[in-house]
């Protein structure tokens, strides 16, 4: 396992390590200049062959404990919010590798509460933390998401856009 700073990305790392897929880490320091234009970096390239290869991007969410729904009404559950260059960035990359890869997003839920109460089937254990993996291909987050800050250059999808099209990583690979 390469060393992350972010334990999302190590988390999700890890799952990839214990599920036997083949996968390539990608070392942010190492940004990738064509022409004059400089790429922010995905995370990682996860081979499949059941399905296209995934430039993979994780984004790291807490998941609130559910125990009560509270949270859910709050609408802290779900965050799936990613930035204007995240997409710009993935979309030149996808460009670059060309067929046979697809862009995706995946959003390492750590849940703040007991697996019981969230809604997830695959929950991965990782340094006495529970996270689950969410995906969701580029293409379709971009085709559903609305601005969430014009300042910060986000966007978001509704709670029940991304529940409906997410889905657990497993399926992707």
């Amino acid at each position: 396992m390469a060393t992350r700073r972010v334990h999302y990305e190590s988390a999700f790392e890890d799952y990839l390590r214990v599920k036997g897929q083949p996968y390539v880490c990608v070392d942010d320091a190492k940004r990738a200049i064509f022409g004059k234009v400089s790429l922010k970096s995905f995370d990682f390239v996860v081979y499949s062959e059941a399905h296209a290869n995934l430039l993979v991007d994780v984004k790291g969410r807490k998941f609130p404990d559910l125990h009560g729904g509270g949270a859910v009404a709050k609408g802290r559950a779900w965050e799936n919010w990613i930035t204007k260059q995240d997409i710009d960035s993935l979309q030149d990359w996808e460009h670059v590798f060309g067929g046979g890869f697809s862009s995706t997003l995946v959003f390492a839920y750590w849940l703040q509460g007991s697996a019981r109460h969230a809604p997830f089937d695959d929950v991965h254990l990782y340094r006495g933390k529970q996270y689950a993996f969410m995906a969701l291909s580029l293409t379709k987050y971009v085709g559903l998401a609305r601005p969430r800050s014009a300042k910060w250059q986000t966007l978001s999808l509704p709670t029940r856009d991304f529940v409906a099209h997410a889905v657990d990583v497993s399926e992707l690979l």
